[in-house]
């Protein structure tokens, strides 16, 4: 086991390491760091404009191999990812921005999974009743609405809740309060900025789960051994729980494994609709902004986290499934 965990982290390494690289001949050959300083009036002398982005290692002027050759040697020497246009560290603004949106998405991935699969349970050994039906119906509609739709519904019930009841019971915008000092009342004020943003994400994700549980389970809820499971005197509900289960969620354990990028790389329209300035925001800040260091250094988090949900994957698999044999 750990000789195949030594193999596939040094794999995917290998893949990151060559697909960063990439990743920033691609930036240096569509983002234009020169382009924020276009425009200006009073016009900035090109000069002016050298001597700001030379430091930074920014300058289209400098072949492009040396440019390379100096970030990576930072990379690898300091740990620097460089800095963008305006001077600010990719290394800081990644860090703290991880951390918002890892609070605004790990809960609600959390509950997505639990409700999605239990939901996904609860229709599959109910088929086609009227339960199924109206789940079904749900789902569906859930899954079909936008983010954007869900978010905006929110608020407006939120707006109106504050209203009706004269206080600050939910918080629309921004991931915390200025000023807020203490444990619990930081804890309260953190979870009235959680309450709106997990809720949006939650309505449009479980619906995924649900489906993907209900019909792996649909497979394995009638096989052979979950027959003879129940022929030996165990009821349906544990018949199901006991085996069928075990069987059925895997495929949805390497789904909720692969969603790790997806956790910590921020979620872009929610963050932009509630004020949050976690990764998704950044992200497309970066863009924007014609930031090349600090797209690649987005792209190098997201590689990384993929890597990780991919390894967690494979142990999850040979955890769930005894059948599987790693070599």
């Amino acid at each position: 086991m750990m000789r195949y965990l030594v193999t596939r982290t040094a794999s995917w390494l290998a893949m990151i390491f060559i697909a960063v690289n990439i990743t920033y001949f691609l930036a240096c050959a569509f983002l234009d760091p020169r382009a924020n300083y276009v425009g200006r009036r009073p016009p900035i002398p090109e000069e002016r404009v050298d001597a700001l982005l030379t430091p930074l290692n920014l300058n289209d002027k400098v072949p492009i191999v040396e440019r390379w050759w100096t970030w990576l040697t930072n990379i690898l020497t300091h740990w620097d990812w460089g800095q963008s246009p305006t001077g600010a560290s990719v290394n800081e603004e990644i860090s703290y921005r991880i951390f918002v949106s890892a609070q605004l998405l790990l809960l609600s991935t959390i509950l997505t999974v639990v409700i999605g699969i239990a939901v996904g349970v609860y229709t599959a050994s109910r088929q086609y009743k009227r339960a199924d039906r109206a789940w079904q119906f749900v789902s569906i509609v859930a899954m079909n609405t936008h983010v954007v739709v869900a978010s905006l519904l929110l608020v407006w019930i939120a707006i109106t809740i504050n209203r009706a009841t004269g206080m600050r019971i939910f918080y629309v915008t921004g991931s915390s309060t200025t000023g807020v000092e203490g444990f619990f009342p930081r804890l309260l004020d953190l979870g009235q900025h959680l309450v709106l943003p997990t809720i949006s994400l939650v309505i449009i994700s479980y619906a995924s789960y649900h489906f993907l549980q209900r019909s792996m389970l649909l497979d394995n809820i009638n096989a052979d051994y979950v027959r003879t499971a129940r022929a030996k005197g165990l009821t349906k509900a544990e018949a199901i729980r006991r085996h069928a289960l075990r069987t059925s969620i895997i495929p949805v354990a390497t789904s909720v494994a692969f969603s790790i990028p997806g956790i910590f790389t921020g979620a872009i329209m929610t963050e932009a609709i509630f004020g949050w300035n976690g990764m998704g925001r950044y992200f497309i800040e970066t863009i924007s902004k014609n930031d090349i260091h600090g797209a690649v250094g987005f792209a190098a988090f997201g590689a990384l986290c993929t890597a990780v949900g991919a390894i967690l994957s494979d142990l999850l698999v040979v955890a769930l499934d005894p059948r599987v044999k790693v070599s």
